[in-house]
């Protein structure tokens, strides 16, 4: 009579062969990977180097950027588009207002720049009449003063006033006041018979008229 004990035991130290044969064919997930072939590097960020992008220039992405807007555009309802078109305008008229703004802003100071020196230099033209007044009585010759009146007119000379008015010259209402007018026969034209006062002119403005006396036909 077999032992049931005996029977239990050889039945637990049997093995399956088909579980067997499993364990043996077993294959680890590193090995699976492996068997797949080699990597492969997939670039993450951007293009591959050398591609297109990298030889855009900046006028080509201007042109770019240009497409993609009338793309943009083109998928905007009519009146989308004419109110981007109006927004356009508007945006243009202003800029063109602001440079004009720029330029009038600078003109208008450049302006009010000549009217303060043209007012401090008329100020300043009794000191240098009695400089002149010296000098023709020989005063300025030599000494200390003529070094300050060389001073003084080069302070003139740095915004370019230019004395007018001299004998001999047409009459011109513009640059010269007649103060008297004296009957010359012979004469055709209105002259400048005599200088009372010069006159000086700061760039194109005159900013004092010289004082004569006109030659008139008889």
């Amino acid at each position: 009579m077999a032992d049931p004990n005996n029977d239990n035991g050889n039945v637990d130290d049997a093995q399956d062969p088909q579980v067997e044969g499993d364990a043996t064919n077993a294959t680890e997930p590193e090995d699976l990977i492996e068997a797949e072939g080699p990597d492969v590097e997939v670039p993450v960020d951007g293009p591959a180097a050398g591609g297109p992008a990298d030889d855009l220039s900046p006028e080509d992405e201007a042109l770019l950027a240009d497409a993609a807007s009338g793309i943009a555009e083109d998928r905007l309802s009519p009146s989308d588009r004419d109110l981007v078109a109006e927004m356009r305008t508007d945006m243009l008229r202003a800029q063109a207002e602001l440079v004009n703004f720029r330029k009038r802003v600078e003109r208008d100071r450049d302006a009010n720049r000549e009217v303060v020196i043209a007012e401090v230099v008329r100020a300043l033209l009794p000191a240098l009449d009695d400089l002149n007044r010296a000098e023709a009585h020989g005063d300025l010759t030599d000494g200390p003063m003529h070094v300050i009146a060389q001073k003084i007119r080069g302070g003139f000379d740095r915004f370019k006033l230019v004395q007018i008015g001299e004998k001999g010259e047409s009459f011109d209402p513009n640059v010269h006041e007649a103060i008297v007018q004296l009957p010359t026969p012979g004469a055709t034209s209105q002259t400048v018979a005599d200088v009372v006062e010069p006159g000086y002119k700061l760039g194109d403005r005159v900013i004092r008229a010289a004082k004569v006396a006109v030659a008139v036909p008889a």
